[in-house]
């Protein structure tokens, strides 16, 4: 099972922890605070900043806090500037990972990020080395006891998508970035539960992995996943279903 694929489901699953901690309404935060600093705070005309609403929503984020957010991003409230930055980097067996942060201190970010990767047998690399690889869409996660494959290829196809593939328990609709809110209507509009939507990097090939690689590699993305700076992370692995349930399982 491919990497992108199957991290995005783990990571909805851990979704309800994630929020109990606290972690994911603080990525939510500076990723709404970043977005209206970078496009403005007019959801209209900021697609990031809609997109970052959204998720914010989905997530059971109080009104309240996500426009506080917002104006702390356009300076209407003081608050934390963060800057968004991607960094580069090669998991074990050579796989390709891209690392996106929200940070306030870079130096004690990539300091940090590069011991991470080191200690699960990567390194980070130089700009431009692994970004060719992955190409920007818009993706949408599915459960798949919710709805059947034949409804969901018609309704998401119609509405413009551009792939549907079959996860396991769930479905992944892909679609260009420009067809990505549309395609989220046409599904809301059928009635059918949108669990996740996000933006997100998709490889254009993937690396095989196996026994203590792929455990490594795991490990690497759930390191990365707890650091409190990175927003997102993509990764171009593939792991036997089996092997990858029972380690995170593990």
């Amino acid at each position: 099972m491919s990497g992108h694929s199957k991290w995005h489901s783990i990571k909805h699953k851990k979704a309800s922890t994630d929020a109990k901690r606290g972690k994911l309404f603080t990525r939510l935060i500076k990723e709404i605070s970043v977005a209206a600093r970078l496009g403005g705070g007019d959801l209209d005309s900021n697609p990031r900043l809609r997109a970052a609403v959204q998720s914010a929503k989905d997530a059971n984020m109080p009104q309240n806090n996500i426009k506080r957010a917002i104006m702390k991003g356009t300076g209407e409230l003081p608050g934390q500037n963060y800057e968004s930055i991607t960094y580069e980097g090669y998991g074990p067996g050579g796989v390709a990972v891209l690392v996106e942060v929200l940070t306030d201190n870079k130096n004690r970010t990539v300091a940090e990020l590069r011991h991470i990767f080191s200690k699960q047998g990567g390194s980070l690399a130089e700009t431009g080395s692994v970004q060719w690889i992955f190409e920007r869409k818009g993706y949408l996660l599915v459960e798949s006891e919710k709805v059947s494959e034949e409804r969901l290829m018609e309704v998401a196809l119609e509405a413009g998508a551009e792939d549907l593939k079959n996860e396991g328990d769930t479905f992944g609709v892909y679609t260009d970035m420009e067809d990505f809110e549309a395609v989220k209507k046409g599904l809301d509009s059928a009635g059918i539960a949108v669990e996740s939507a996000s933006l997100t990097m998709i490889p254009q090939n993937e690396v095989q992995l196996a026994s203590k690689q792929a455990e490594q590699m795991l490990r690497l993305m759930d390191a990365l996943d707890d650091h409190e700076d990175v927003a997102n992370m993509y990764a171009n692995f593939d792991i036997d279903e089996s092997q990858i349930e029972s380690l995170t399982q593990a």
